[in-house]
C-alpha cells in the first residue's frame, strides 16, 4: 500500500433528530418545540462530515453499520453528499438504524440524547479491514453504545482494544471518541484501550472519569485538575497527545512534558443555536492540525474555533466551515480571559 493520507472514521453513524426547545422539562412536563432539522449523526458521521467541510481536499473514509430502511440510505446519501468513502459502511436487515432524539435547550445551552441503538449493537470488529484503507488515521466511536464492541472479543477485555490493536499493526494512527456514559463505566471500557492510542480528545467529565479525578466541580471545571488528568491519562499508554476541552477552554499535554492552555472563543449568545457536536467538532479541528503537522497550540486554536462555529447551527455539521473561516472568528470574535 502506498502513502497514507486522511482519516477513516469506526462506529457510530445515526440519524439526528435534533430538536431546539425552549427548556428541558421534568416528567410530566410540556415544553414547545421550536425547531426540527433531520441530520446525519454519530461520532462517525460527524467527524467524517466536519473534516470534509474544513477542507474539501482531506480524504475521509467510513466504516460502520447501517439498516436496510430508509434510514440507512439517508446516511448513505449524507456521505455522498460530503464526498466521504463508504467502501465499508455495511447494510444489514437484521436490525434498524440507530437513530437518536437530539434536544437542545434554549434557557441552558445543554443538550440531551436519547437514542434507539439498533444497528449500533449488531457492529463487531468483522466489520472493519484496515487492508481496504489508505487512511493515515481511524478516529473510531463510540464505546458505551455497542453492545457487542463493549463486550469482550477473543482474548481482549473488549472489541474497541482489537480493532485498535489492528488498526496500529496496519500502520494506521489510532483516536478514540467518547460518549457521555456513566463514569464507572466509561473507565471500565477506556482504560484497557490507552495502550493502544496515539491521541485521545475528550471533554472534562470524561477525562475526569478516566483517571478517578474531580476535574468538574458544582457544574463548574476545575482547569487545575484537568491539567493533572490529562498528565494522568498522557502516563498511562503510550500516547503522544492528550486534549481535554471545556466551556471555558482547553487543555493539552504532549509526550515531551508540554502543557498547553487555550481558552475557547467569546461567541455572543445571539450566535449560538444548539451545543450539539461542538465535541466532534472540537476533534475535527485537533486532528486536522495534527495531520497537517501544525504545532499543538495552532491546532488547539483552530479545535476551539471549529467548535465555536459549530455552535452556531441546531444540527451537529451545519456549521462547519473551512478551517480558515473557522479561524477568522477568532478575530471576529476574540477570546474568553486565559485559563
Amino acid at each position: 500500500m502506498g502513502q497514507r493520507a486522511g482519516f477513516v472514521t469506526g462506529g457510530t453513524w445515526c440519524v439526528d433528530n435534533n430538536k431546539l426547545v425552549t427548556y428541558w422539562p421534568g416528567e410530566d412536563g410540556l415544553v414547545e418545540i421550536e425547531a426540527v432539522e433531520h441530520r446525519g449523526g454519530g461520532s462517525g458521521c460527524n467527524f467524517a462530515v466536519d473534516m470534509r467541510k474544513l477542507d474539501p481536499s482531506m480524504p475521509v473514509e467510513t466504516i460502520t453499520l447501517i439498516g436496510d430502511d430508509a434510514d440507512g440510505r439517508f446516511l448513505m446519501a449524507e456521505a455522498d453528499e460530503f464526498g466521504i468513502g463508504r467502501a465499508q459502511m455495511h447494510v444489514t436487515s437484521a436490525s434498524a438504524t440507530q437513530y437518536t432524539d437530539a434536544f437542545g435547550s434554549r434557557r441552558s445551552g445543554r443538550r440531551t440524547h436519547l437514542f434507539f441503538p439498533g444497528t449500533a449493537a449488531l457492529l463487531t470488529p468483522e466489520h472493519f479491514d484496515f487492508t481496504k484503507t489508505t487512511a493515515a488515521v481511524l478516529h473510531l466511536g463510540l464505546p458505551g453504545v455497542h453492545k457487542i464492541m463493549d463486550a469482550p472479543w477473543g482474548d481482549d477485555p473488549n472489541g474497541w482494544v482489537t480493532l485498535l490493536k489492528r488498526a496500529r499493526a496496519a500502520g494506521l494512527r489510532t483516536n478514540l471518541e467518547l460518549a457521555s456514559i456513566a463514569p464507572d463505566l466509561l473507565a471500565k471500557l477506556i482504560n484497557p484501550c490507552l495502550p493502544h492510542l496515539d491521541t485521545l480528545c475528550v471533554n472534562d467529565h470524561e477525562i475526569g472519569a478516566l483517571t478517578g479525578l474531580a476535574t468538574v466541580r458544582d457544574g463548574t471545571t476545575d482547569v487545575e485538575a484537568v491539567v493533572e488528568a490529562v498528565q494522568t491519562a498522557l502516563a498511562q499508554g503510550p500516547l503522544e497527545l492528550v486534549v481535554a476541552h471545556f466551556p471555558m477552554g482547553a487543555v493539552a499535554a504532549t509526550r515531551d512534558g508540554a502543557v498547553i492552555r487555550q481558552p475557547s472563543l467569546r461567541v455572543p449568545p445571539e450566535a449560538i443555536a444548539a451545543a450539539n457536536g461542538a465535541g466532534d467538532a472540537f476533534a475535527a479541528g485537533m486532528l486536522y492540525g495534527v495531520h497537517q503537522h501544525w504545532s499543538v497550540p495552532d491546532a488547539l486554536l483552530l479545535a476551539c474555533a471549529t467548535a465555536a462555529a459549530s455552535l452556531r447551527a441546531l444540527s451537529t455539521t451545519g456549521a462547519i466551515a473551512p478551517w480558515q473561516d473557522c479561524l477568522a472568528l477568532v478575530q471576529q470574535w476574540g477570546l474568553r480571559p486565559p485559563i
